[in-house]
């Protein structure tokens, strides 16, 4: 009878537990307390960490081939599942705010400034120019564009800059307001803007198609991202396909968000994740996603001085990718300052120019270093 027990005991995970998995463990919990409790966006950091728990738990083969989540990460090693998502989010979001303030394409290009400073950064550290430009890809706060980048330019670096860039992503909460504390006064954060003006239908039809034709034709790289974000941007406005436009902004994009962030969290391995490399690469997206921010708000801030004090700083945060997190963060930083301000649309104006800007700064890393 007892070495049944014992057999049973050498046959469970319980055997195969070591103190790297229990701390990796304790991590997933504590980001499922954060996702349900403090919802800190709670669609990617719940599958996100319940991914890692499951990774983490020995002997369940759920990683190894042929594994459930093997499979399901194929999606993510073969480049499946970013230009869906990007499908997806052009289905869920409104130009209408860029097309109203077309400056505000400059906050987006200018929260860029964290992939190329990293990029120069990880050189320095002793990366290759491909590890680099996949590391520095994670400054764009975009899970998608660092999955495409990295799979083509450094695929043994996929499992670690994906964790930081969709953990990036979902902190961004926690992250951004401190930095933009720091570098804004309080009377530049309580700034109120004006109204927007209200954009047509016939140019919410026309850019999408006319970004596609440009941007493809300077950068073909670009093509995945940007032309999938632009078919289901044109899918919501065109008017005439309602079904696939609620497809692609709904369903689509819920299966696709849970396939990926739950393959995502499982590359979190312990024998894997914690390594010395590995802890480089999420500091550097740390950086990078910090310097990107601070790149945004520094421009916001020039902004603000040659309008003569009509434009809000706190909008230049949201010109990293993380749609619409960025700009609700920017919202409520604002709303802080100034219980009457409303940012929330005129922060979506860059934060839909950081996704545009973000795959066209893959495109380029991808154009110079494949």
């Amino acid at each position: 009878m007892w070495n049944d027990f014992l057999n049973l005991f050498y046959q469970s995970g319980f055997a195969l537990l070591t103190w790297k998995h229990l701390l990796m463990i304790v991590i997933a919990c504590f980001l499922l307390y954060l996702a349900i409790v403090k919802q800190y966006e709670p669609l990617l950091l719940l599958p996100i960490s319940f991914g890692m728990l499951l990774v983490n738990l020995p002997g369940n083969g759920l990683m190894e081939e042929g594994g459930l989540l093997y499979w399901f990460y194929q999606g993510v090693k073969l480049g499946i599942y970013p230009p869906l998502i990007f499908l997806g989010v052009g289905a869920m979001t409104d130009f209408g705010p860029l097309l109203a303030n077309p400056k505000t394409i400059l906050l987006g290009a200018a929260a860029q400034l964290g992939i190329f400073l990293t990029f120069i950064g990880a050189l320095f550290l002793g990366f290759t120019p491909q590890e680099a430009g996949a590391i520095g890809i994670i400054g764009g706060a975009d899970g998608p564009t660092a999955i495409l980048t990295t799979s083509i330019l450094a695929p043994e670096l996929l499992p670690a800059v994906a964790i930081a860039a969709y953990s990036y992503m979902a902190l961004v909460p926690i992250i951004q307001p401190p930095i933009m504390k720091l570098l804004t006064t309080e009377k530049e954060r309580a700034v109120v803007m004006d109204q927007l003006r209200e954009v047509s239908k016939v140019e919410k039809i026309v850019f999408p198609i006319v970004v596609t034709i440009i941007t493809v034709l300077i950068l073909p790289e670009a093509a995945p991202l940007i032309g999938m974000l632009m078919l289901g941007n044109l899918l919501r406005e065109a008017g005439v396909v309602e079904r696939l436009s609620k497809t692609a902004s709904n369903e689509l994009i819920n299966i696709v968000t849970i396939l990926l962030s739950l393959s995502v969290g499982a590359t979190a391995k312990a024998e894997t994740f914690l390594q010395l490399g590995t802890i480089k690469i999420i500091v550097l997206g740390l950086i990078a996603f910090s310097f990107g921010t601070a790149g945004g708000v520094l421009f916001g801030k020039v902004m603000y001085r040659v309008t003569g004090g009509k434009v809000n700083p706190l909008i230049g945060a949201a010109g990293v990718s993380a749609v619409p997190m960025a700009a609700r963060v920017a919202q409520k930083v604002g709303r802080e300052a100034n219980p009457t301000n409303f940012l929330l649309m005129h922060a979506m104006g860059p934060n839909v120019a950081g996704v545009i800007g973000s795959a066209v700064a893959a495109g380029i890393l991808i154009s110079i270093l494949s």
